[in-house]
């Protein structure tokens, strides 16, 4: 299951046509403080729930509706907006929820033509030539539900009308249709639900969890949920919680103070901060509020001036200090006097780091902000939030401390979050006219493509249209491998990457489905997230991976493809701010088999990466048996498959399917691999032991992960948690080195070269906008500090390059 939720940002919708949705009452204020409950309930049943800046829930319904369909799973969508019947298929059901739940109507494929007498996809056509008052999207003035019906089961689609529209009898309604031409395109647009965002889970990610029981006890006992209530079974607290149990500090302890003028005589020490704003990330934030507590004294005020905090010797505590120091870096205040004392995000995401955190509820932030006129119940929600913070920072400090993980979370999360908020307030200079430039360039190529499959095919059909798509290709072209799924014939890209030797046609629909993704999701949503001056300013989030690694979002430059040239030249795009200054790239060389090799003990990796050999030439050497001038570069591939796989715990399946051999010829690849490498399979299998004893696996600086899968009833989960049990002690002790890097790198930058700074972390590569007249000891400082940031059995190596855009430095 999953629940997807809109966000107040702008979409591509809004940017297109301004009017979207205008004229659209407010959500009441009552409702907007129900929705943090509704989500922490969500959050203690064990069901998934998603949001995104930039897309409606709608565009992340249908997405992960279209994951399924490829999954070959059946999946309903709940609904009271018909706009999901764009959606509905034979595997795919849309149901229209009236009346609350007390009445629906479910729809397909079939259920739809027998509705409406046209297809899902049709659908969206219908709904552009009549609009949708509730989205305020336009339509064809005139044309109504009986017209616009009619109109579709004629023609079948939009521009189908406007190619054939000397056909329509009436002329008056020709000439609406002619002269609303342009606006029944853009509220096709418009009305199109998206489905291929970008979201970082999988189909079997979202399967149901155990609930946490004690979590709801406390949430319905609150909201008096008596029937709800009496329904939980009476257990303890679930050792999954990673939150905080109770607080030691009663709000009413606090003395409450509107106003902070006199704190500004008083900044040193500890200072417990939340600033509230409107978390934009393509304008300057507009700060709501500001909240301050220190010696059990509350400050509120919506009117302070931040000035006052620069270059402040501060220890900060707060709920998420990388929001607080990304608004202060916005605002142009020098926080290298700060330091970051607590923070409860990251404290309870080094003690769960499987488990989503979430802020707590306060009785609520958007009711606080409603009263904002010094009343005592505003102050009251200000000294609550810290006497929860207080009480909760004792508790949490005191667990992380039995759990060994002060090194990670003092050294190496809490020194992180000003660098990350530091970068996104920097943000990257985006060339928009390169961009859009690039952008055209990509339609004008997937357009001759779409000629060419025409041709191909003998006919046009809607190359998007999985359904149409394998009608053409097993019916028609009669390839082999057909997979029959209820919708039709599979058609994903596992599938044609195996046909596509077999006719030209596949690896042509290979590549214009590339362009296409590129397009749209690359150039237009990178162009949607640029501010006002051409930047970009990604957000790098410190605590979603359960390895540690970061992620990146809004936009996430990880995903920029860069195995195919069109790709890497979305690259040219990130550029300097301008002549005098550069980027500066540095890349640890495959970091992960160095650690794997450390960890591992294993001798023959460590001389060979100490040696300055080609680890995947001397690999293929030892498990193909010639020596090491004799390995073809088809061996050293194949090697280089059998390396990393290791590391991810490929099974025998997933080498097979990677390298398309054999799965008997992939099973002693890897059998092979552990005879040569005998001291690698011992400590994978121990990592698996340990997991399946102590039910987590830990990284080489003490990070933690608990593995509850490993102990799972089912098979296939089992398999999943032995996998991340091999894999995460090296991953995550990679992410710790390279956030360790990072952190000794910003500090030789704040003093050593005050014009440059670090702007972007890509994987294993950290890339600095350089002063040209510092690049020289830019490029030391990365050296000197990336290669010491751990101290291994084998040398740290990486590799540096210098250029006027992103794509210069490969």
């Amino acid at each position: 299951m999953l629940v997807a939720f809109d966000r107040k940002a702008p979409t591509f919708r809004h940017k297109e046509y301004g009017e979207y949705k205008a004229g659209r009452k407010k959500m009441p204020e009552e409702l907007a403080m129900e929705l943090p409950v509704l989500k922490d309930i969500l959050d203690a049943m064990g069901i998934y729930r998603f949001e995104e800046d930039g897309w409606e829930a709608d565009d992340i319904i249908g997405t992960t509706a279209k994951m399924a369909e490829a999954a070959g799973v059946e999946s309903y969508i709940i609904t009271g907006d018909k706009d999901a019947l764009q959606l509905a298929t034979e595997l795919t059901k849309v149901v229209i929820t009236k009346k609350g739940i007390s009445e629906f109507k479910l729809y397909d494929d079939a259920a739809m033509i027998e509705e409406y007498g046209f297809d899902h996809e049709q659908f969206i056509d219908y709904k552009g030539l009549r609009g949708d008052s509730s989205d305020n999207i336009p339509g064809i003035p005139g044309v109504g539900d009986k017209t616009a019906g009619k109109l579709i089961r004629q023609f079948g689609s939009i521009e189908n009308i406007l190619s054939h529209s000397a056909e329509i009898e009436s002329a008056r309604l020709r000439e609406k249709i002619e002269e609303g031409a342009t606006l029944a395109l853009m509220s096709k647009r418009l009305a199109t639900i998206v489905t291929n965002i970008p979201v970082d889970y999988s189909i079997d990610e979202l399967e149901i969890k155990e609930a946490d029981t004690e979590r709801l006890r406390k949430i319905y006992k609150r909201l008096e949920f008596k029937k709800y209530l009496s329904a939980l079974p009476d257990t303890e607290q679930s050792s999954e919680s990673a939150g905080h149990k109770g607080s030691l500090f009663k709000a009413e302890d606090f003395e409450l103070i509107y106003g902070s003028e006199s704190l500004a005589a008083n900044l040193n020490g500890s200072l417990y901060i939340d600033i509230v704003s409107d978390n934009s990330h393509t304008h300057m934030p507009s700060i709501e509020c500001v909240q301050i507590c220190r010696d059990k004294k509350c400050y509120l005020t919506s009117n302070i001036d931040l000035k006052i905090f620069d270059g402040a010797q501060l220890r900060l505590k707060g709920l998420s200090l990388q929001r607080v120091y990304y608004i202060f870096e916005r605002y142009g205040i020098d926080t290298s006097r700060m330091t970051s004392e607590f923070d409860l995000s990251l404290a309870n995401y080094v003690l769960a780091p499987h488990i989503r955190q979430e802020e707590p509820d306060f009785n609520d932030k958007s009711s606080q902000l409603s009263m904002f006129a010094g009343t005592e119940e505003s102050f009251f929600s200000c000294a609550k939030k810290f006497a929860y913070l207080c009480g909760a920072e004792a508790e949490l400090l005191e667990r992380i401390n039995a759990e060994g993980l002060d090194f990670v979370f003092r050294d190496i999360e809490l020194p992180l979050c000003r660098i990350l908020a530091g970068m996104e307030a920097a943000g990257i200079k985006l060339d928009k006219e390169a961009l859009t430039l690039s952008g055209l360039e990509l339609s004008k190529k997937a357009k001759l493509l779409e000629t060419e499959i025409y041709e191909l095919a003998g006919e046009e059909f809607n190359i998007n249209s999985p359904k149409q798509l394998g009608v053409i290709l097993f019916d028609k072209l009669k390839l082999p491998g057909a997979k029959k799924t209820k919708t039709g014939y599979a058609t994903n890209a596992d599938v044609l990457d195996k046909l596509a030797e077999d006719h030209p046609i596949v690896g042509a629909v290979l590549e214009y489905r590339t362009l296409s993704k590129l397009k749209s999701t690359y150039v237009d949503g990178m162009l949607s997230l640029a501010d006002e001056n051409g930047r970009l300013r990604p957000h790098f989030n410190q605590n979603v991976t359960a390895t540690g690694r970061l992620s990146c979002t809004e936009p996430n430059l990880q995903n920029i493809p860069v195995r195919d040239e069109e790709g890497r030249k979305l690259r040219r795009a990130f550029t300097a701010d301008s002549g005098d200054y550069c980027l500066i790239g540095a890349d640890y060389s495959q970091i992960e088999l160095r650690v794997l090799a450390h960890m591992s003990g294993e001798e023959a990796l460590i001389d060979a990466f100490n040696d300055g050999r080609d680890i995947h030439a001397e690999t293929a050497s030892r498990i193909f048996g010639v020596p090491a001038d004799e390995v073809s570069p088809q061996m050293r591939n194949n090697a280089k498959v059998v390396n990393f796989g290791v590391i991810y715990g490929m099974s025998s399946f997933g080498l097979a399917d990677e390298l398309t051999i054999s799965r008997w010829e992939a099973e002693k690849y890897i059998n092979d691999y552990f005879d040569k490498f005998k001291k690698v399979k011992e400590f994978l299998d121990g990592c698996v032991a340990f997991a399946e004893k102590e039910g987590y696996i830990s990284t080489l600086y003490g990070r933690k992960r608990a593995i509850p899968e490993i102990h799972a009833s089912r098979y296939m989960q089992r398999q999943f948690g032995e996998r991340l049990a091999m894999n995460t002690p090296v991953q995550g002790t990679a992410a710790d080195i390279i956030k360790l890097a990072m952190i000794k790198v910003c500090a030789a930058l704040e003093k050593e070269c005050k014009d440059s700074r670090m702007i972007l972390q890509i994987h294993d590569e950290l890339i600095i906008h350089a002063n040209k007249n510092e690049a020289d000891a830019v490029r030391r400082i990365l050296k000197e500090n990336m290669m010491s940031a751990a101290k291994l059995s084998v040398a740290l190596e990486l590799s540096s390059e210098e250029g006027n855009n992103w794509y210069e430095l490969k």
